[in-house]
């Protein structure tokens, strides 16, 4: 310690009944060493009520005192004694002040524990208000579609093309890898079953139609949605820390019109193509497992699986790869769209965004499956509704190939017939 700086001195006596004053004096630095606090807590007891500060023969002091008075203030506020830091130094006072106005930064999500009550309500209300910006955001949605409709397009067609470029072409190499591993994996199981009953030409069949039914749609949606979906709520949500949304707004520009509806309109459009072209390169993975393994010619691969695959058989791969472009895109958008204002606030958006999109493409395939089901029940219904107006004949045609379809007839008559298409 410097000669020249007395050690610091603490002392506190009870003036008046229940008001506690403490004296510092001498000089608190960090040089020096501050003194413990503990006998000035012990002395803070229930019959103290006020605490006050005498400094007058204070001689030097640094950011160790700031710490120590905060350490006892915080203490004595805890007890519900009220202090006044009246008799402290302006530097000291504006430090104090300066430290209980900003709050503590928390780095880490604090896990608490609620009941299952408090849980349950909590778990309402974050739902109501995500139904809340899930249904803003959608309305903004088709109103900038509703003025693309009407020849006045809320973005630049050179935007529309970039995206088309960075979810269509560029996606193509993935896309191909991993349609021809599902390919030679449907084949390869396929061929092992198959063969131990002479049936392995059957093989272009499993693979064909899990291709373009199925697998084709649902893993383009899964790889888009982990390139694109993830790529778009990074890039909206880089853009939202940066206020560039906001000077979209000040502009009068709509942030949906002109960031989001490119990009839902490119992966739905380019989705589909994509898709398509997953059935192929999965058929010429099957392909690659029938001619090496199965000892089967190529022509005889491509001759089964073109009288097993049929137009409507497209068309159900398509209308899913269609739905999985339209909710990947939204979702990531808007994950980027309800991104904080820090880098940190990012990356948690961003993380989400990815299992979102997805989670999206199952959903939305059983959801499709399920309403086809139902559009070919309605269809049954009316038939069968219009044959019985009629009076005399009862038909019930299933839409699916080489199944059978049967002929009833309430005419005694007639014949009833039964047949195979």
């Amino acid at each position: 310690m410097p000669p020249d700086q007395p050690s610091p001195l603490l002392s506190f006596q009870q003036t008046q009944p229940g008001h506690l004053a403490v004296s510092l004096a001498g000089a608190w630095t960090l040089k020096t060493g501050l003194t413990p606090s503990a006998p000035l807590l012990s002395a803070m007891d229930e019959s103290v009520q006020r605490l006050t500060f005498v400094t007058v023969h204070l001689t030097d002091w640094d950011t160790g005192l700031p710490v120590f008075l905060k350490y006892v203030i915080d203490a004595a506020r805890k007890r519900g004694i009220s202090v006044e830091l009246s008799g402290l130094p302006q530097g000291v006072q504006r430090l104090l002040t300066l430290a209980a106005v900003v709050p503590e930064k928390v780095t880490y999500e604090q896990v608490r524990q609620d009941s299952l009550v408090t849980g349950i309500g909590r778990f309402v209300i974050d739902l109501v208000a995500l139904i809340r910006e899930v249904a803003a955001f959608t309305g903004e949605i088709v109103q900038q579609l509703l003025l693309l409709l009407r020849g006045k397009p809320p973005f630049r067609p050179r935007d529309f093309f970039y995206f088309v470029q960075n979810c269509g072409i560029e996606s193509l190499p993935i896309v191909s890898l991993i349609a021809v591993l599902v390919g030679v994996i449907l084949a390869f199981v396929g061929a092992v079953q198959l063969q131990m009953f002479g049936a392995q030409i059957y093989v272009a069949n499993l693979v064909g139609l899990g291709m373009v039914m199925e697998m084709g749609a649902l893993m383009s949606g899964v790889i888009i949605a982990g390139r694109i979906g993830a790529a778009y709520a990074a890039q909206l949500g880089t853009m939202q820390v940066n206020e560039e949304i906001d000077a979209l707004r000040t502009m009068g520009i709509s942030p949906v019109g002109f960031l989001v509806l490119p990009r839902m309109l490119a992966l739905m459009l380019m989705l589909p193509l994509l898709c398509v072209f997953a059935n192929l390169m999965g058929i010429l993975g099957g392909s690659i497992i029938g001619i090496t393994m199965l000892d089967l010619a190529l022509i005889e691969y491509i001759h089964q699986t073109r009288s097993a695959i049929e137009l409507h058989h497209f068309g159900h791969g398509l209308l899913k790869s269609s739905v999985f472009g339209v909710l990947i895109a939204f979702a990531g958008c808007l994950r980027g769209m309800q991104c904080g204002r820090s880098a940190l606030a990012v990356d948690i958006e961003q993380h989400p965004a990815p299992s979102l999109s997805e989670s999206t493409p199952s959903s939305a395939e059983d959801a499709a499956t399920r309403i086809q089901q139902l559009i070919d029940q309605g269809l049954r219904a009316q038939l069968r509704l219009g044959s019985l107006l009629l009076g005399t004949l009862y038909i019930d045609l299933d839409f699916y190939p080489k199944t059978e379809v049967q002929f009833h007839c309430s005419d005694p008559g007639l014949i009833a017939i039964s047949q195979n298409s």
